[in-house]
């Protein structure tokens, strides 16, 4: 579960590295600042955005592609998968996810610190914003178990209160 992430991007790309296939994110994305009806061949501005932004330049030897993109001020993850169709050859399936810098920093606290993983479910919903009830609702248990999770939690990191395990993972402003 990662907190504040719009829906991926999600594109099918053949051999040739031309759209087969993608959602509306992955064309929202890619055409940004520009709003995708007033991008005139979209397949071609799209293959055009992949070969020259996705494709990393510095692989000489195989098709590489890169790990993070930027559109704007936003960051993506780049996920890519190989996959081989009878019908169309060899494919390229690309997944740009949003970066969240606090998904990352509660995933490196969360080793640092040792949290189980309904600790680390307790602090992602108390990052967004949940009161105990709340946190205690979505996860089906007692407010009194979410409050002993959070307890713990605050142990493990050295805080004193809950806007502290946040203040460690969001850090300084």
């Amino acid at each position: 579960m990662t907190i504040g992430i719009s829906e991926p991007g999600f594109l099918i790309l053949d051999y040739k590295l031309n759209p087969i296939a993608c959602n509306q994110q992955a064309i929202t994305i890619l055409t940004f600042p520009n709003l995708a009806d007033q991008v005139k061949r979209v397949s071609v501005f799209l293959a055009d955005k992949i070969r020259f932004s996705l494709v990393n330049r510095q692989s000489i030897n195989s098709l590489e592609f890169v790990k993070e993109f930027r559109s704007g001020n936003r960051r993506y993850n780049c996920r890519v998968f190989h996959l081989d169709s009878p019908d169309k050859g060899n494919l390229v399936v690309l997944i740009l996810e949003r970066y969240s810098s606090r998904s990352a920093a509660l995933s490196q606290l969360s080793q640092e610190f040792d949290l189980t993983v309904r600790e680390q479910e307790t602090v992602q919903l108390l990052l967004q914003g949940l009161t105990s009830k709340e946190i205690a609702a979505r996860m089906d248990i007692s407010p009194n178990t979410v409050k002993a999770f959070l307890r713990l939690v605050m142990v493990k990191m050295g805080v004193s209160t809950r806007s502290g395990i946040v203040g460690r993972i969001v850090g300084p402003l």
